[in-house]
């Protein structure tokens, strides 16, 4: 969602707007931690005849905010004034939303923010095991994660893997706020983590740090992979992670691969994070993309006045199209909803077709480097593992030439992004193949015509799911 800027000076201005009420409802709504870390910070400026203008102390916080919480802030304030269709932000670094958790360390100069390590725990009390929708693909996920929030140290590290959007931070988050009620729980993202590290050592608070971490009974971190080559933060975590397991505590962590893919991260890590529990979220089916659409519009419902009425053929539609993330799914569900709110109507298929245009023109070729392996190494006769072992031989260089040319030619990944997902090569190795590839299709037809139909396998072999 976009925000233009103020540009109407003879809008409606009414300032007698008890935003108040709002922050109440927020807490409510988002519980004591989200509230405090976040949405405290949020300053009503103005309403005007059909938003309200916010600001907030940094673009990072505005984003953060928008990205995770709008939409629920947005129909918090409907709720009050049905008239709202949009808030706006601005950044003011005046405001005093962060300023009052600040403390001055006179002595070294350092600023840190107050109770820093528990003020990021990010557990939202509206992602639970009771609005998680299940599906075949995620049903073995949802037991393990069950089982885990039900007796701490049995499965012990719980390891959970899927693509950006597939539910397993909902699940992380769940586990968390079932556990929440009789242990202390740290949830926070690797990222996270490692800033809270990093400000740990400048500002000389490595004990409390290490108190922090090494003293809660679950520990829940997001997104593992994101510590890949920070050797200190691995150190740190490794020793960590060992006097957690030692005493009995709960770890659980997410990435979007399994452990033994993971890059730049050191192999005993890995070793103990496989010695767990690990579980993977597949690709949601289209029976479960159309119960969490239908399960949406039921929600929007609820959130908004103006009822969202969908034919069950838009609706099959979208779940037959959208394919891969649920986080796709739900935010192309969100734009036809938008549309039906702004038209005061529900689009009908060919409009929506326009609407998701550029989502399905991505979900219709569904191309992955993964799936350009796949086919090459069908193609060829070879092994995924050949093909990316650091063996040399004519048999398996060509075939890994081709599929390194077409993930150039067919994917936007960077050269170093495409060398990590063939063993870790040089980018300068990939510079190479393309040459290759493309040299010997100007040469040899048998080579070019060899392109063309993986191209075309590539582009347009799509799935009979339905």
């Amino acid at each position: 969602m976009g925000f233009p800027m103020i540009n109407n000076l003879n809008a409606s201005i009414d300032k007698k707007f008890n935003w108040e009420v709002i922050q109440k409802e927020l807490r409510h709504q988002f519980g004591n931690e989200i509230y405090e870390s976040w949405l405290k910070k949020i300053v009503f400026e103005e309403k005007f005849s059909n938003y309200i203008l916010v600001s907030v102390s940094t673009r990072f916080i505005r984003d953060w905010i928008v990205s995770r919480y709008l939409d629920q802030i947005l129909g918090t304030v409907k709720k009050i004034n049905k008239e709202i269709i949009r808030i706006e932000f601005k950044i003011d670094n005046k405001t005093d939303g962060i300023n009052k958790d600040i403390i001055q360390n006179s002595e070294n100069k350092i600023s840190f923010i107050k109770d820093s390590f528990a003020q990021y725990n990010r557990i939202d009390y509206n992602k639970s095991f009771e609005n998680f929708i299940i599906g075949e693909s995620n049903k073995l996920a949802f037991e393990a994660a069950k089982k885990v929030s039900e007796k701490i140290s049995h499965y012990n590290p719980f390891y959970l893997y899927a693509g950006v959007g597939m539910g397993k931070t909902h699940l992380l988050n769940a586990i968390g706020l079932k556990l929440k009620e009789d242990k202390k729980v740290t949830f926070i993202s690797a990222e996270r983590f490692m800033y809270q590290f990093v400000k740990a050592i400048k500002s000389n608070e490595m004990v409390k740090f290490k108190d922090n971490f090494r003293n809660t009974d679950v520990l829940i971190i997001d997104d593992i992979q994101f510590m890949n080559g920070k050797e200190a933060m691995q150190e740190e975590f490794f020793h960590t992670f060992n006097s957690l397991i030692d005493k009995g505590s709960q770890v659980i962590l997410s990435a979007d691969r399994p452990p033994n893919k993971l890059i730049k991260i050191q192999e005993r890590i890995k070793s103990r994070f496989s010695g767990g529990l690990v579980v993977d979220i597949q690709s949601p089916e289209y029976d479960l993309r159309l119960k969490i659409l239908k399960t949406k519009v039921d929600e929007l419902n609820i959130l908004y006045s103006e009822k969202l009425k969908l034919s069950e053929e838009i609706l099959k539609f979208i779940s037959s199209e959208i394919r891969n993330s649920i986080r796709e799914l739900v935010g192309a569900l969100n734009r036809v909803a938008s549309f039906s709110r702004i038209y005061n109507r529900a689009p009908n298929l060919n409009e929506v077709k326009i609407i998701l245009k550029d989502l399905l023109s991505v979900n219709e070729t569904n191309i992955t480097i993964d799936n350009i392996q796949t086919l090459v190494c069908k193609y060829f006769k070879i092994s995924k593992n050949e093909m990316l072992s650091s063996r040399r031989s004519r048999y398996l260089v060509r075939p890994r030439q081709v599929a390194i040319y077409l993930s150039k030619t067919l994917t936007t990944k960077s050269l170093p992004e495409i060398g990590r997902e063939f063993s870790n090569r040089d980018h300068t190795t990939v510079i190479h193949s393309v040459k290759t590839i493309e040299k010997l299709k100007s040469d040899n037809n048998d080579i070019s015509n060899g392109i063309s139909y993986l191209k075309n396998q590539i582009l347009y072999k799509k799935e009979n799911e339905i």
